[in-house]
């Protein structure tokens, strides 16, 4: 066990050394408003871009001659698709850093005058990404310490901003346009769906015309973050119990569509469908965008509904910190905890049913 400490502290040593080398560098003199080409560093989730989208808006607006390009992954650079802010936006592999090489060296080749990353704690990664592509100033949110290495420590980082407490991750990297003098003017967030999909899934919706529609998801990107099928069967069945005119239709990724379209088949009700097959986030988007009230596991499609100001009943693990980083912005929005901090486990079915009759009422009345 001494040995393993031994060993252990001496690698942590090793990864201080060689990070605190790596990130540094000799302040470059250059001035943020004379900026005319801007890098944002965003490859992780679609979550995550989604509450990013504010950040592209309120810079472009403020500085619209700046070219905006975002290094996205190949999961969240659909949420951009007709995004009039963003200039270019390029696909990086996160977990695969030698595919990506090519495309550092382009980025290198375009001499950025600043790159803007959002994470908050140390990532060995974006700092290599950094070095090669070596913009004349980078801006993050202030880092927490990894390996021994405080964020305070790498002179790669020109400008830190910070993170208040309590405040949702919207507002917490919206504060990365401090160093511009940006006064953000709205923190909503963006997606820009287009005719066709809106048009599809308007016409999918209108032979429920007559009904509430109620979308229900049922996973999210976190393993652990699903609503079990025995439950989805109770919350359905209960929800019609306490309004007929109740049309479920529930909300699969592609790759789950056809499992979960037989399953609720077996689940033989009538007030639940399955919705058509979407292709990509925009195409999911487009439907939420036509439906009353959304429940959801799922934090990218908790942003979704509440890109639309759509009524959300989210249920999320018992992790108070991360939910206020990452609560819905919805007007109307409830959320249910489990007892787990890690899954789902325990949620109580009641609560949940709770809030949306308290949702379903509230909007019924506007």
């Amino acid at each position: 066990m001494e040995l393993t400490n031994i060993y252990k502290k001496l690698t942590n040593n090793i990864k201080a050394y060689l990070l605190s080398q790596l990130a540094s560098k000799k302040p470059a003199s250059f001035e943020l408003k004379s900026a005319n080409k801007v890098l944002f560093l965003r490859y992780d989730r679609i979550g995550d871009m989604i509450i990013t989208t504010p950040v592209f808006r309120e810079l472009k607006r403020a500085y619209p001659n700046i070219s905006i390009t975002v290094l996205a992954s190949k999961t969240n650079n659909e949420v951009l698709t007709n995004n009039p802010y963003i200039d270019h936006i390029v696909i990086n592999h996160k977990n695969n850093f030698f595919s990506d090489i090519q495309s550092l060296l382009k980025l290198r080749k375009q001499k950025f005058d600043v790159s803007i990353e959002f994470d908050h704690s140390v990532i060995p990664h974006t700092i290599i990404r950094l070095l090669i592509i070596k913009p004349k100033k980078i801006i993050s949110v202030k880092k927490n310490g990894r390996y021994g290495v405080s964020g305070d420590e790498l002179s790669l980082y020109d400008y830190y901003t910070e993170k208040p407490k309590k405040n949702h991750f919207r507002d917490i990297w919206l504060g990365v346009l401090k160093p511009f003098n940006i006064t953000p003017k709205s923190n909503a967030y963006d997606l820009f769906v287009s005719d066709e999909l809106m048009s599809k899934a308007q016409n999918f919706t209108k032979q429920y015309s007559s009904n509430f529609l109620i979308g229900i998801n049922l996973e999210g990107a976190v393993k652990g973050k699903k609503i079990k099928f025995s439950e989805l069967f109770n919350i359905c069945r209960r929800l019609n119990q306490k309004d007929k005119n109740i049309q479920i239709i529930i909300l699969s990724e592609p790759n789950n569509f056809q499992e979960t379209s037989l399953n609720i088949q077996k689940m033989a009700l009538n007030y639940v469908v399955m919705s058509y097959k979407t292709d990509n986030i925009l195409s999911v988007a487009a439907l939420i965008s036509q439906l009353d009230l959304i429940i959801t596991p799922d934090t990218s499609i908790v942003h979704i509904a509440s890109a639309f100001n759509k009524p959300v009943v989210t249920i999320h693990e018992d992790n108070r910190d991360s939910y206020e980083l990452f609560a819905p912005t919805s007007k109307l929005n409830r959320t249910v905890f489990s007892k787990s901090k890690r899954s789902l486990d325990g949620f109580s079915l009641n609560i949940l049913l709770s809030h949306c009759s308290e949702l379903i009422n509230s909007i019924e009345k506007r």
